[in-house]
């Protein structure tokens, strides 16, 4: 088996509620990601901030 070409190194932190932060190394700003529209519906909270969700980080990278 080949050596890894590439090792992702990140660091969550929850903030606030469903609000988080991701630290991908070496950048030194964060991602934000939090709920928005019929994902917090379905969790049933309510955010100081609509942030997009997860799933919207994850499909605008297989999409981009």
């Amino acid at each position: 088996m080949s050596e890894p070409l590439y090792t992702s190194r990140v660091r969550v932190e929850r903030v606030n509620g469903p609000i988080r932060h991701a630290y991908v190394h070496p950048f030194t700003e964060p991602i934000r990601f939090g709920v928005h529209g019929a994902v917090k519906h379905f969790y049933g909270v309510e955010p100081d901030e609509e942030l997009p969700a997860t799933l919207d980080h994850i499909v605008a990278a297989v999409g981009g």
